[in-house]
């Protein structure tokens, strides 16, 4: 089976018992890809990798890439590491006029259905339908109707462009959570599971939508319906699922005995809380700012570690570089953060969002990662220099400064890799 087919029979394969789950990574850092791509392959499972609307798009999102250039850049690291691109499976999240959304509804739609249709004609076969977001002259919120008409539209523009490109028709993710793509810009006071009912509303709308615009045949390969189990984070806070919370919107689903369900910000939950949400449904489980997270981490403990072995280097440069770059970009974590100076500063370094991520393509953080990883050259880094610097990392022999990133981030996807391979 290709990558898409095993998506695409999801659904019939977690009703029938076989309660596994799928990985969706979302990231565009070529580290956190090649981790990605080594985890799953490892594990012999499908490896997803995602793009956001925001982060790419016909204009090049904040990554300056569309569709196909992603799509290149994550096949070539296939390829380097001797992976077959063929049994990767691209997503692309939140598909609708969330970039453009400051524009009125029609120039923004027409922004977001060239979008849909460049992700489909790459070859995504995951395609997450998000146009739950009110544009410049749309009513807050948007009605529900109005999101499901939008969402029929961008199907269409994705059905156009697999059949352009000679692609195989993709398979769709409808639905939403709160907050929109980018993460919580707020403390965490309390997070709402979302209700059968609106999950029901939801389906129907979508349902009728589809099929007054003759898209019978797209409405069967939708997968899975974004919903909130109960699961966020913020900059210092983290929602962790609780099942018992979630009982009602699980009953429903194994009643409803169809769709699986697709869990956004499942960034930082425990192993355990990752297998509860797969066996509970929640069959799809979207993770990337706690993978980059991870990568910033091990960064930062790979500076320390410079500054103890070469006279050249001292410690703590990253970090201020880092901090000369967000200042020069407020606009990435200016609204996420709180506190007093020194809070502030410590999220925007330290914060669960990981608000850092969008700047490590800047030209001074690449040229200070270069300087960085110049002090190791071919050298391995100890066990001790490891557990003196970062204790969190599981090493039981030295390491290259470049596996250590790798394995950072392969940790931090470790509990996924258990979770979806249950059942």
């Amino acid at each position: 089976m290709t990558p898409l087919d095993r998506f695409l029979a999801l659904p019939t394969s977690f009703n029938e018992g076989h309660k596994r789950g799928l990985t969706s990574v979302c990231s565009a850092h070529p580290l956190v890809i090649e981790a990605a791509l080594l985890e799953a392959s490892e594990a012999e499972e499908t490896p997803c990798i995602e793009a956001t609307c925001n982060q790419v798009n016909q204009d090049g999102g904040y990554t300056g890439m569309t569709p196909q250039d992603f799509r290149d850049l994550v096949f070539s690291i296939a390829r380097k590491l001797e992976i077959d691109p063929d049994g990767i499976l691209l997503g692309g999240d939140h598909l609708g006029p969330n970039p453009w959304r400051d524009l009125p509804a029609k120039e923004a739609m027409a922004k977001a259905l060239t979008m849909t249709h460049a992700y489909a004609a790459a070859g995504f076969g995951k395609i997450h339908l998000d146009a739950s977001m009110s544009c410049a002259d749309d009513p807050t919120p948007l009605p529900a109707k109005t999101v499901a008409e939008r969402a029929a539209l961008l199907a269409q523009a994705a059905e156009e462009g697999a059949a352009s490109a000679g692609h195989p028709l993709p398979g769709y993710i409808i639905g939403t959570e709160v907050p929109v793509p980018g993460g919580a810009a707020e403390a965490l006071d309390h997070v709402v599971v979302s209700n059968p009912q609106d999950a029901e509303e939801t389906i129907s709308l979508h349902q009728e939508s589809f099929k007054s615009n003759k898209l019978d045949a797209a409405l069967d390969r939708v997968v899975a319906l974004v919903v909130q189990p109960g699961v966020e984070f913020g900059q210092t806070d983290i929602h962790r699922y609780n099942r018992i919370e979630a009982r009602d919107l699980i009953a429903w689903r194994d009643a409803a005995g169809k769709l699986v369900f697709e869990a956004h910000s499942t960034d930082y939950q425990t192993a355990q809380a990752l297998t509860e949400l797969v066996v509970d449904g929640f069959a799809i489980l979207k993770v990337g700012p706690g993978l980059t997270f991870a990568l910033r981490e091990a960064y930062y403990a790979l500076d320390q570690i410079a500054g103890d072995i070469s006279a050249e280097y001292e410690a703590g440069t990253l970090a201020g570089v880092m901090e000369d770059v967000m200042q020069r970009n407020p606009k990435y974590w200016q609204p996420y953060v709180e506190g007093d100076a020194d809070e502030q500063y410590r999220q925007r370094h330290e914060g669960l969002s990981d608000r850092i991520r969008y700047l490590w393509p800047d030209a001074a953080a690449v040229a200070a990662i270069d300087r960085l990883m110049m002090q190791f050259a071919d050298k391995t880094i100890s066990v001790e220099q490891l557990g003196k610097h970062y204790p969190d990392l599981k090493v039981t022999a030295p390491m290259t400064a470049r596996d250590v990133i790798i394995q950072a981030v392969r940790q931090a996807l470790s509990g996924y890799t258990s979770a979806c391979k249950q059942g």
